[in-house]
């Protein structure tokens, strides 16, 4: 992971700004996708929609009013790769589909080891980690959450994605 500068992203918040890494050896296909979202301008506008402190934040696939938005065809699971969910590390949301990881992601709070890949257990893709503004991401944790539109652990006062943009590597 460190013998290349890899692609990296400034993501602007209401809550404030956080700068992550994207692992392209290991998951390269995840990187393409996820990097092909960033370049159309999808995560700009969306929501952290999901907000479980002690575990992870998600965002990527809700605009506000928690209204879901256009993703193409899901993208194979890399969690085989080797890389682990570890405290900063972002990882591809999925349904029970193993391989149905569209636009969203997640960001771990904490090393959580059972979303890795092992044996009966396909995992979740770690695909970068966050380089600067983990403090941002802590924060967004702490929002107090509700039930809306079907949906847990939502935040009362949205948390909202200004814009995701490539920026020189650290």
């Amino acid at each position: 992971m460190t013998d290349a500068a890899l692609p990296a992203l400034r993501f602007s918040t209401t809550a404030g700004d956080f700068t992550v890494e994207l692992f392209t050896k290991e998951s390269p296909a995840t990187v393409a996708n996820f990097l092909q979202y960033v370049d159309e301008g999808h995560y700009d506008g969306t929501i952290f929609h999901r907000v479980i402190p002690g575990f992870m934040v998600q965002g990527g696939g809700m605009a506000s009013g928690m209204e879901q938005k256009p993703t193409r065809a899901p993208v194979r699971n890399e969690a085989a790769n080797g890389l682990g969910n570890a405290r900063g590390t972002l990882a591809m949301a999925r349904t029970n589909d193993i391989h149905s990881a569209t636009a969203q992601f997640f960001i771990n709070l904490v090393d959580n080891g059972f979303l890795d890949h092992s044996p009966g257990n396909y995992g979740y893709a770690v695909f970068g980690r966050v380089t600067s503004g983990m403090e941002v991401v802590d924060a967004i944790a702490q929002v107090p959450t509700t039930r809306r539109r079907g949906h847990a652990d939502v935040p009362v006062d949205e948390v909202v994605v200004t814009a995701v943009r490539r920026t020189e590597a650290a």
